[in-house]
């Protein structure tokens, strides 16, 4: 199909926001995105209405963003509003005069959007989804992938931070107890939250920053906040810290941007309350948000628009996107789960199902850097696997991919300085992982799919032999293969022969 591209502008009460979108071939990324800290709704908590002043703000940026479409020729333009816009009585002065059709989402619809974010980035199958806003908080109580329950409230950061008097000075434990109070009387109305589940999955800026804040705290090497879980414990530290300082100290805590120093605090302390209210140990944070919500609205089909698995998605969704050589990768990727399977079943290791998805992931990605240089790739394929973010894994999932991406060529596998995203017996299967994707590339490195499949025969105690399937001559994936006995030792204990003669297929 021809590539489609999107504007979706999200006009909140605290920023707005432009992001493209791209489609095309059964691939989406978001491909270029302006913003500007507008604050329209400054000052409405107080007064009901939007400012002049905020007003003025918001026409010019719908400006910039109506002549950025004309410069670059995108015409499927996306505007919505959200809470500031919603709310305010004299909303028409900035509507009527907007350079872009504006649509105002309903506290629904909003609500939805941000479920529809969350649940098509992340495994939330059963729990709640929170959206944090500069206006207006959503949650959704989510079962079986479906919201059941979806409410807004006016928590947003902007009037939180407006109403309590916390975005100048430091912060005494009265202003917070005074705010904790208030979100736990609004939330009298849904007594549903406590019941949905262990798992809260957050979106939303707020989020994303208290997430890389906590992420710079724990030394963790970063590769974006997606699917960083921030124990509750971890954030009311960080809660207490903002307290003890002003804002301008604030954006100097690392992660936390400028633009939103003096809104943190507030923000911060709202999620605090929420996780307490609804019994959650911890949030984990989506990089996902309610443009991405938008777009899967336009862009995917059902009702509610999800994808069938978030997982595989996220990993075909990148692999298509650096039109790889699909008939390779999918041999590759054959022959690498064909071993797995066979050194599972003759005893060499466990076979665990989330360890093979892994490697399956690693076999569908490992080539992906060929678009940048065919030199260096493997570390290429890394890099792009790491900063693709691959929504429905987690962090150390990630790095457990990209790692045997890196190591899929040569050298013995390393953690590469993700020690504390591993646990134990992760080196483990990061050796295996590697170990298969290699000897499957070397199998397969005439690109011609001739090696059909593998037989594993297990020779006593100390030896495997892999019998190639093949109708022709074998020799360069003999050749290939018969190098990795070092690493075959390491990952299974065991060495290796690959055999003389081909078995015909």
């Amino acid at each position: 199909m021809a590539e489609r591209r999107i504007a979706v502008c999200d006009l909140g009460s605290n920023s707005f926001r432009l992001v493209v979108f791209t489609a095309a071939d059964g691939w989406w990324r978001r491909t270029d995105e302006i913003h500007e800290s507008v604050r329209i709704g400054a000052g409405l908590a107080e007064t009901g209405k939007l400012s002049d002043e905020g007003i003025a703000r918001g026409l010019a940026t719908a400006e910039v963003f109506a002549h950025f479409c004309d410069a670059v020729g995108i015409t499927d333009i996306d505007a919505v509003a959200t809470s500031a816009i919603r709310d305010a009585t004299n909303a028409d002065a900035f509507l009527s005069r907007a350079a872009l059709p504006v649509r105002v989402l309903s506290k629904e619809e909003e609500a939805r959007a941000g479920y529809l974010a969350a649940v098509n980035s992340t495994t939330l199958a059963d729990g709640a989804v929170l959206d944090l806003g500069g206006g207006s908080m959503q949650l959704v109580r989510v079962a079986s992938r479906h919201a059941r329950e979806l409410q807004s409230w006016p928590l947003g950061a902007v009037r939180m931070t407006e109403r309590f008097g916390l975005g100048s000075g430091v912060a005494s434990k009265k202003q917070l107890k005074a705010l904790r109070d208030h979100v736990a009387r609004e939330l009298e109305d849904a007594p549903w939250l406590p019941k949905s589940g262990a798992r809260i999955v957050g979106i939303g800026g707020t989020v994303r920053n208290l997430a890389a804040a906590v992420q710079r705290a724990e030394g963790v090497p970063e590769f974006g906040v997606q699917g960083f879980v921030m124990p509750k414990d971890e954030l009311s530290e960080l809660v207490a810290r903002f307290a003890a300082i002003e804002p301008s100290e604030r954006a100097k805590v690392p992660g936390i941007k400028y633009s939103r120093a003096d809104l943190i605090l507030a923000g911060a302390a709202v999620v605090e309350a929420v996780l307490d209210l609804g019994g959650f140990a911890a949030i984990e944070a989506t990089e996902a948000g309610l443009r991405e919500g938008v777009f899967f609205d336009n862009y995917l089909d059902g009702d509610p628009p999800l994808f069938d698995d978030v997982r595989r998605a996220s990993v075909l969704n990148l692999a298509l996107q650096y039109h790889m050589d699909n008939a390779h990768t999918e041999h590759v990727a054959r022959l690498a789960l064909g071993l797995f399977d066979d050194t599972a079943a003759a005893g060499l290791h466990p076979g665990d199902a989330r360890e093979r998805e892994l490697l399956w992931a690693a076999c569908v990605l490992h080539d992906i850097g060929m678009s940048v240089d065919y030199d260096d790739h493997h570390k290429h394929s890394k890099y792009l696997v790491l900063n693709s973010g691959l929504p429905g894994f987690d962090q150390r999932e990630v790095a457990i991919i990209g790692q045997a991406v890196r190591f899929h060529r040569k050298g013995m596998p390393t953690s590469g300085g993700f020690d504390k995203l591993l646990r134990d017996g992760d080196l483990a299967i990061l050796d295996r992982c590697a170990l298969f994707l290699r000897l499957a590339e070397d199998l397969e490195r005439s690109r011609d799919q001739l090696v059909a499949a593998v037989d594993v025969q297990v020779d006593g105690d100390d030896e495997v032999r892999l019998a190639l399937r093949a109708d022709g001559d074998v020799r360069v994936a003999r050749w290939a293969a018969s190098r990795e006995g070092d690493l075959f030792r390491r990952a299974l204990g065991r060495g290796l022969t690959v055999g003389a003669d081909a078995v015909r297929a």
